[in-house]
């Protein structure tokens, strides 16, 4: 009897929940917000379809690169995911 290990696939954001891009301020300099953005406003490069327009680009931030998929942090849906990251900034600030 041969044994398999399958090795569980780590979470990948979910496409179209921006919740990362409305709920924390940004310091940093983003195209379009010169002086990053604060909690709860949508990045001015969100699309309509909560897409970031940016995700391959250079000009990308670099915290915005180096958030990931987090469940902790993400829940299992979108409204989650914004309930928990306005919650940090609120207790992190």
């Amino acid at each position: 009897m041969s044994s398999k290990i399958i090795a569980k696939q780590p979470a990948a954001c979910r496409v179209g929940c921006g919740a990362c891009c409305i709920a924390p301020s940004i310091t940093s300099p983003i195209p379009g917000m010169p002086h990053g953005k604060p909690a709860g406003v949508r990045c001015a490069q969100l699309s309509e379809d909560n897409l970031c327009k940016l995700f391959v680009h250079p000009t990308r931030p670099a915290v915005c690169r180096q958030f990931e998929f987090d469940s902790q942090v993400c829940g299992e849906h979108r409204e989650q995911a914004i309930a928990t990251l306005t919650w940090l900034e609120k207790t992190t600030a």
